[in-house]
């Protein structure tokens, strides 16, 4: 990495023209009904399963579609030979038999170039039986592989009482929507019509029936991992001898459960895998494709599309709120009279998406808590998302003296928030205290990814929210920020979970600290403002990859930049008042040598994170705000009479 050059210069390129030109792009991209939301792109896993879920059940085959997601698929294969999790990244078996899969389904030849490379590339690392649990289970939906080499999860788990080590209430949410309507496939056994008779087998190294069962994955401890092997091989036997009235029952229950979660043409859970999952389920208990509930499960999906010219590919989910909300502290930032008009418009459009009345999963731990958030996508009661209430609380506190009065939107989401907090100080993204890190051991779980525990960047989301409506003293701050000073790492950096990954929970972090009042001198932000000045590229950038969250991480990699981080670095440090520091104008004059004409910025990297090491997360919309909010955030500070920053974000 370059050394910093201690010569102040002005930006290069006129910043109050380059604000403008993408405030104007941001502006032109709003909806009419005043909300923004962007594509969510994730890797080949969720197209792919799209086409190979409209083969599961027959559907009629939508040629031109098919047509737009080959190409897609196609266009995103690695030089590697397959498919990585996100841009540019390594190979993953997973996605790969995926994608090949769906590709073979679509029509491709076995013999094209581009199939014989991820072909080549599946057997040279052992085969598809080296696929996660999953991919298995769609392979045996499939019959391609026997259902003795899934886990054994049996569905009387719906029966369990809640002081029994599994529980639905001990795992995340979105574990909970893909796992309940997974246990009716897993008792009834569907078999994929697959009308064209395709098969795989040409990814195999031995009989796929000879697949045994679920090899230990790298991040699960040794002595966990065989316990639970040993109880899996029990329930395996033991099954076939469970009372079938206690097994109906159980169906009902979990059948029940979707029924109450189902969410109209949202979606259970408002995510692909579980929206996939509850239309097989209805197909396998026989509903047909007419019957409400099955047909409304079915149209839900298809809102997931992204559609192009050439293209097409199936989104994970929508961020409506995140991305409206996100877009209104870009424009409060730039300023101006349209600004002001067009958030007041966004937030009119957020007011009454807040959940008051659904009493959600989260009940389980706070049971006489009302509900008050907002969920991430259109439609979520169940699930109200922590980290999206706190943004839009702190755009609505922040609008809320030039504009209408939300002054009773905010306080009952303030009183959800706190709520919400988890006997450590600190925030989860969902639930609270849901740190029982022991199943992430059993054999299903080999993505590591079962809970949904605090962590730092949500953490201080919530403590920037809580500081900027005027609790910096309380203590829900208090407690909160002494979690976040006893997770700082040792280079100085925080943790991102849902941002890649350390510039992103190193922004979140510092602009929480600022918030409550934490000195700048202090050693944590001294570390912090040490560790992201030292990591700045040299092109005036910083980027992060996805391999930052690899289990043996000892410290920062270099990485190309990418527009949206290096606006969260820059976001940090100005927040940790380092406006006037070389790293900040260098940045910025970043941003402005590679803004594009359309306003925007490029950036085909991954960003985000849904869950490390499994899945990554590309949203369009962080190239086109969070680089204007660092720019508007420069010029305020530069032409203020003080360089501290005075809201949450």
């Amino acid at each position: 990495m370059s050394q910093l050059s201690v010569e102040q210069k002005e930006p290069a390129t006129d910043i109050d023209g380059g604000i403008n030109a993408a405030a104007r792009a941001l502006l032109a991209a709003q909806r009419l009904d005043g909300h923004w939301v962007f594509e969510l792109e994730a890797d080949a896993t969720i197209p792919s399963e799209y086409v190979l879920l409209r083969h599961y059940l027959g559907e009629p085959i939508n040629a031109a579609l098919e047509a737009k997601i080959a190409a897609y698929l196609r266009r995103i294969q690695g030089d590697h030979g397959g498919w990585p999790l996100f841009h540019e990244g390594a190979f993953d078996m997973s996605a790969t038999v995926k994608a090949y899969f769906a590709l073979k389904m679509i029509g491709e030849s076995i013999d094209a170039p581009h199939m014989v490379r991820a072909r080549q590339a599946i057997r040279a690392r052992g085969g598809a039986a080296r696929a996660n649990v999953f991919t298995r289970l769609l392979l045996a939906l499939y019959g391609f592989i026997p259902w003795r080499a899934l886990p054994a999860m049996p569905i009387e788990i719906m029966l369990l009482p809640t002081w029994f080590p599994f529980h639905l209430n001990k795992i995340s949410y979105w574990s909970r929507t893909v796992i309940v309507s997974m246990l009716v496939l897993l008792v009834c056994r569907p078999k994929a019509r697959n009308p064209k008779r395709v098969n795989i087998d040409e990814l195999f190294l031995e009989s796929p029936y000879a697949i045994g069962p679920v090899p230990k994955a790298p991040q699960q401890k040794a002595a966990w991992f065989w316990f639970f092997r040993c109880i899996d091989a029990v329930l395996h036997a033991a099954q076939p001898l469970f009372p079938k009235r206690l097994r109906q029952r159980a169906t009902d229950r979990a059948l029940s459960w979707v029924s109450e979660r189902l969410n109209g043409q949202n979606g259970l859970g408002a995510i692909y895998p579980a929206m996939a999952n509850s239309v097989m389920m209805f197909d396998a208990l026989g509903y047909p494709e007419t019957h409400p509930q099955r047909a409304i499960a079915r149209e839900s999906i298809e809102l997931l599309l992204a559609m192009h010219e050439h293209e097409a590919y199936c989104q994970p989910c929508v961020s409506p709120v995140w991305d409206t909300a996100l877009s209104c502290h870009t424009l409060l930032e730039v300023g101006g009279e349209r600004s002001r008009a067009q958030v007041r418009k966004a937030l009119e459009w957020l007011r009454p998406e807040q959940i008051l009345d659904v009493r959600g999963d989260w009940t389980a731990r706070r049971p006489d808590l009302r509900p008050g958030g907002w969920a991430f996508q259109y439609a979520n009661p169940h699930y109200p998302d922590v980290d999206d209430t706190a943004v839009v609380v702190m755009a609505m506190d922040r609008a809320r003296h030039t504009h209408d009065d939300y002054s009773a939107s905010i306080a009952r989401a303030r009183e959800w928030i706190v709520g919400m907090q988890s006997s450590s100080g600190a925030w989860g993204a969902f639930d609270c205290d849901n740190e029982y890190h022991y199943l992430n051991n059993i054999p299903f779980a080999d993505h590591g990814a079962l809970l949904d525990p605090p962590t730092e960047d949500v953490t201080a989301r919530c403590i920037s929210m809580l500081a900027q409506i005027g609790e910096a003293k309380g203590e829900a701050v208090a407690r909160g920020v002494g979690y976040l000073r006893r997770m700082q790492m040792a280079e100085g950096s925080w943790y991102g979970r849902w941002g890649m990954n350390y510039i992103y929970g190193t922004w979140s972090v510092l602009c929480a600290l600022n918030s409550a009042g934490v000195d700048h001198n202090e050693p944590e932000v001294r570390k912090a403002v040490a560790w992201l000045t030292r990591i700045q590229n040299d092109d005036g950038g910083w980027g992060e990859g996805g391999d930052s969250y690899k289990l043996d991480y000892r410290g920062y990699e270099a990485a190309p930049s990418t527009a949206s981080q290096t606006a969260w670095a820059l976001l940090g440090l100005m927040a940790a008042g380092e406006t006037e520091h070389p790293a900040v104008r260098r940045g910025i004059d970043y941003l402005l040598r590679t803004q594009g004409d359309d306003g925007f910025w490029h950036e085909p990297s991954y960003t985000a994170t849904g869950f490390p090491r499994v899945f990554y997360l590309r949203y369009h919309g962080y190239s086109k705000y969070f680089p204007l909010w660092a720019l508007a955030r420069y010029r305020n500070l530069k032409n203020a009479n003080t360089r501290s920053v005075i809201f949450g974000m």
